[in-house]
């Protein structure tokens, strides 16, 4: 025998997904590999003697450089001396500065660190994410790539996103050789939508330096770092050569970032057994000794290989902590897709969305994942809605500001055209007035005319390899009427002179102030301080696309029915006799409403309801209630003065009941509930039924349709039609008879 509910739950989309048990010996285990080493560090004048439980002339390469240069010696033998326990509480308490943990976090070695955050659940990891993240203010980093490498659409992509407010846009390519297009290309286009965005082009690391040389970037993250020396090795690198890397973006002024990730040196096959959370810590204290102010971490491409195990995204969490404890910006891993369970994605999500990290994705998706060529992406511009909605619920700063459609269709078409004047300028192959068009408007770049993809290699090239560079591109916008756009540009370029965007976790306001963890510095200490979202930021995430004004949907339901008065009062009314149905109406129905929230005139409802009463050749009688606005009080009140004793009562949201004199006010006959999914016939069937009980014959329920969503779609457009009811209740008032006008009322 099989079990329906289990064969439905396979189907799940979680249920597509890997998940496997630890096997330690090849370095599938999270936190708690049997050969990961105790903590221990020896010092003899200064010099680290033994570390984590392998002697100084053991050392391999990633162990003297961390001993060399990411160990602070003066505090290193106190702060390993200290209780895991007691550093881990100082995470977590609001007493305790981040300044403080700062100072305990220097000196301890990959296995203290891990220890630590052992002691932690996830709930404690978000308390000292928040703490320690460097800069006070959140942001977050964009994606924006395209399959046909289509300059006008990255442009205009780049552009929407810094007007939807990402603070760092990266690109990458399908063909290296496009490389200084796209880089050129999102510089105009960022630009364009807010001064001061950083870019990037992620490209192996000649190409890309050469591309900060001609100020066409002004960050990079493509320094990778790993746990394990034969990881480095088969990366062609040591972790001196990163530093040096590291230093020759620093000359020109290119702000960069190492990135790493859990399941790195997994995947590669050279874990030697150690858990992937010890062999992260090694990286990130790699990252801290060459000198890089921050770190892109957080499983990254990986993060399938961490999620297949147990405790995998606690890890990541676990992980991004870490680079925080080590005094690194932080660029926490929400870029490549995590999940095909959007529960599970969102789940991910949460544990860098609510502390806030200095980018709370290392690339959103600022594109259709169709598009993106970074594979995928956790979150694309499909679901940039959903985040505004977060944010909005939590009253947390996800980084992405709400913007509506006229505004990105300005902001694209400014920097399509921008680029199509480079373009032009620099004797380019011409981007057309259609390219323009089609971008501004594009979903993604199949809506896009093809481009001759050799002779735009070939200008790459050129401006890779020739003479031009960001000078030319200034002197370009300038020229041919987007002297805004370059001087955004320009001031791009003097602030790597000056530097100061080098800081640790910099970013710049629109102003070109730089926002860091020197200038603003996270002192998260409990409530009332650190970062709250108020003012001017927290007006600007309430303010959704979709959001609309309440007020003005209450003046629209007068002005929604017939203009005609079509049901008049007559006298007070007084019990009837005999078989009758009265049916009793809210106060606001017919007179301030005339249309259900299903949207059915309610005229047209009223004459349903008596034409399903007149079958049976049953009287039927309209009354006011104006004591009350609940749907079963009025149906008993109207039951209270039919001669049957049977009445039918109905709300202006469609709402109704069929009522018993005899019953308690919350019993009934049969109700109806969900008025979005009543129709006319439904009406008339509820007549017919009403009717029915009031001669005694056998009835069978109406039957209605259930939807679980209409609760969740229409509960403010109910509040606002209660609201108008309960407006014109008066306690006071006895029922009223009324009239439909027209040759319905007759029998």
């Amino acid at each position: 025998m099989k079990s329906k509910r289990f064969e439905k739950l396979a189907e799940r989309p979680v249920n597509q997904e890997t998940f496997i048990n630890s096997w330690p010996e090849t370095g599938l285990t999270t936190d708690d590999s049997p050969d990961d080493p105790r903590p221990s560090l020896t010092l003899e004048n200064g010099t680290v003697m033994e570390m984590d439980g392998v002697a100084r002339e053991d050392f391999d390469l990633i162990d003297h450089f961390i001993a060399e240069y990411a160990l602070d010696r003066k505090t290193a033998a106190e702060a390993m001396a200290k209780d895991s326990v007691e550093i881990a509480r100082m995470l977590v308490d609001i007493q305790v500065s981040r300044a403080t943990v700062l100072q305990w976090t220097r000196g301890c070695t990959a296995a203290k660190i891990v220890d630590i955050i052992r002691q932690m659940n996830v709930l404690e990891m978000m308390m000292g994410l928040t703490k320690m993240r460097a800069r006070k203010t959140p942001a977050n980093q964009a994606h924006v790539t395209n399959r046909k490498e289509h300059p006008a659409l990255l442009a205009a992509d780049a552009a929407e996103a810094a007007l939807r407010g990402f603070h760092e846009i990266e690109t990458t390519v399908g063909v290296t050789r496009y490389a200084p297009f796209n880089a050129l290309a999102i510089l105009v286009g960022s630009q364009t939508g807010r001064a001061g965005v950083l870019t990037q082009c992620a490209v192996e690391e000649a190409t890309n330096l050469r591309l900060g040389f001609k100020g066409l970037t002004s960050y990079s993250e493509t320094l990778s770092v790993y746990g394990t020396q034969r990881t480095f090795i088969d990366g062609d690198d040591t972790p001196w050569s990163k530093a040096f890397l590291q230093a020759a973006y620093a000359s020109r002024g290119v702000k960069t970032r190492f990135t790493s990730g859990t399941g790195a040196a997994a995947l590669m096959g050279h874990s030697e057994g150690k858990s992937m959370l010890y062999l992260e810590a090694r990286a990130l204290l790699v990252t801290r000794g060459a000198g890089s102010q921050g770190s892109q971490n957080g499983s990254i491409s990986c993060i399938a290989l961490p999620e297949s195990l147990p405790g995998g995204v606690r890890m990541v969490l676990a992980e991004n902590l870490i680079a925080a404890m080590l005094g690194l910006e932080l660029a926490s891993g929400n870029d490549a897709l995590a999940s095909h369970s959007e529960m599970r994605k969102t789940a991910k999500l949460m544990l860098q969305f609510i502390p806030g990290t200095d980018f709370i994705t290392s690339g959103y998706g600022a594109i259709p994942r169709y598009d993106n060529m970074f594979g995928g992406g956790n979150f694309d511009v499909s679901e940039l809605d959903d985040w505004y909605v977060l944010q909005r619920d939590m009253q947390v700063d996800g980084g992405i500001t709400p913007v509506k459609e006229k505004q990105v269709l300005a902001m694209r078409d400014r920097a399509a055209r921008a680029i199509q004047a480079v373009f032009k300028a620099l004797e380019f192959p011409p981007i057309t007035d259609a390219e323009v068009l089609a971008a501004v408007s594009a979903f993604d770049s199949r809506d896009m005319p093809d481009r001759d993809r050799v002779a735009d290699i070939e200008a790459a090239q050129r401006l890779l390899g020739g003479p031009l560079s960001v000078v030319d591109v200034i002197q370009a916008l300038e020229k041919t009427g987007f002297a805004e756009i370059a001087a955004n540009i320009f001031e791009m370029q003097r602030q790597r002179a000056i530097g100061d965007y080098l800081q640790p976790a910099a970013v710049f306001d629109e102003n070109f102030k730089v926002l860091s963890a020197l200038t603003d510095a996270n002192n998260y200490q409990g409530p009332g301080t650190g970062y709250r979202l108020e003012g001017k930021r927290w007006t600007q995430l309430q303010d959704l696309p979709a959001a609309w004004e309440p007020r003005s949907y209450l003046k629209s339901l007068a002005g929604s029915g017939t203009k005609k008065e079509w049901l008049t009062e007559k006298n007070p009314t007084t019990a009837g006799s005999g078989p009758e149905v009265v049916i009793a109406v809210s106060p606001a129905f017919g007179t301030v409403i005339h249309r259900s929230i299903g949207g059915l005139n309610l005229r047209e409802v009223l004459v349903s309801l008596m034409e399903g009463i007149r079958q049976e050749q049953v009287k039927v009688r309209l009354v006011r209630i104006y004591h009350t606005a609940d749907c079963a009080f009025i149906g008993h009140a109207g039951a209270g003065l039919s001669g049957s004793k049977v009445a039918v009562g109905i709300q202006s949201k469609g709402t109704a009941v069929i009522h018993q004199k005899d019953l308690a006010p919350l019993e009934n006959l049969e109700l109806f509930p969900q008025a979005p999914n009543l129709n006319l016939d439904t009406y008339r069937l509820i007549g017919k039924n009403a009717a029915r009980y009031a001669l005694g014959k056998p009835v069978i329920p109406v039957a209605v349709k259930i939807d679980s969503t209409a609760r969740l779609r229409l509960i403010v457009q109910t509040t606002l039609l209660q609201y108008h009811e309960n407006q014109l209740v008066d306690p006071r008032r006895a029922p009223v008879e009324l009239i439909l006008r027209g040759k319905e009322q007759s029998l």
